[in-house]
């Protein structure tokens, strides 16, 4: 780029400088930004560069100087703290539905908004490689075809796999097309949900995203709008436990004091506790009855019981029966 082109940047360059190379342990020194500035083929004067860091100010970069041994340079308050990046990080590389690949990029991008010292402490934090992630690399494409749909009101299309025995994704019913009404998006369980309604069924119902597949939008109006009405996702994610949808019940489940902690991170702060005696209580939630929420139950042993209903309690024994029938345990045995 000829030199002349370079020096109308020279205020740019200042910036990328500034923003790529600085923060408050790490000051640029005058020269040095001059010497930043040669070696991108702009010439500067001290003067200049101080009618600059001044005009820079003016628009809104939080230059600040260090007034130590040596007067240095540097950008102080940045749209994102480091601290808020590491939290960002943390969500990308712990996110399974986020591809490696996908996660590798992302990161990148958000060392950007720090300087070059602080992303080399972002990049120390990194440890993508092992973790469990989906390999739908199209993923990104489906959630934006969701939102799309969402915003102009139409039903989507789309097909549904799972694994098999072999790593081979199968197509759920017999590869037919599924059409159903998005409404919203969720992250849960460590994977990320469409929930839409099924006008076939009638019924609200929730798809992973990574298993999508050949997704488009219809031409068809969404519908569902009533039962959508009063949704709440936060009620929502409270009684479907893992994702895995069942019926919808009402159960009371008798704790020990020692469970208090694990029963309000999973239904809320606001959830009703009843004082039994001095060492447990009560507590009435509604949840979906699937194997996922038994199955959770059986994780506490002898710290929570069921008190009703009798056709739930029912369930749960059968469950518990048949696990414990495949290591030769009958219910006499018990």
């Amino acid at each position: 780029m000829p030199r002349t082109v370079n020096q109308k940047l020279k205020i740019l360059y200042l910036m990328k400088i500034l923003l790529e190379c600085t923060d408050e342990d790490h000051p640029l020194t005058m020269h040095q930004l001059i010497d930043e500035l040669e070696a991108r083929g702009v010439g500067a004067e001290r003067k200049s560069v101080y009618d600059d860091l001044d005009a820079l100010r003016l628009y809104g970069l939080d230059i600040q100087v260090s007034h130590g041994r040596i007067v240095g340079y540097y950008v102080a308050d940045r749209i994102f703290e480091l601290p808020e990046l590491k939290l960002l990080v943390d969500a990308v590389q712990s996110s399974k539905f986020i591809t490696y690949k996908k996660s590798t990029e992302l990161i990148q991008k958000i060392e950007s908004f720090a300087s070059s010292s602080q992303a080399r402490q972002l990049q120390r934090q990194v440890f993508v490689a092992n973790r469990i992630k989906t390999m739908n690399e199209s993923i990104y494409y489906t959630v934006d075809a969701i939102h799309a749909a969402i915003n102009a009101d139409k039903k989507i299309v789309f097909q549904y796999y799972e694994w098999d025995e072999n790593k081979q994704k199968r197509l759920r019913h017999d590869g037919s097309s599924y059409l159903v009404s998005p409404w919203a998006l969720t992250w849960d369980d460590d994977n990320y949900y469409m929930i839409a309604y099924d006008s076939a069924s009638g019924k609200i119902k929730h798809y992973r995203v990574d298993k999508m597949l050949h997704i488009s939008v219809s031409g068809d109006k969404r519908e569902g709008q009533a039962a959508f009405r009063n949704f709440d996702m936060g009620v929502y994610s409270k009684k479907v436990f893992g994702m895995y949808g069942g019926r919808d019940e009402q159960v009371t489940l008798r704790c020990k004091n020692s469970m208090a902690g694990i029963i309000i991170d999973r239904f809320g702060h606001d959830v009703t506790m009843y004082k039994v005696d001095n060492e447990q209580f009560e507590t009435t939630v509604r949840v979906e009855i699937s194997p996922h929420f038994l199955t959770w139950l059986m994780n506490f042993g002898a710290d929570v019981k069921m008190i009703k209903p009798q056709n739930v309690i029912d369930e749960l024994k059968a469950l518990a029966q048949t696990v414990l029938a495949q290591y030769g345990i009958t219910g006499c045995d018990v």
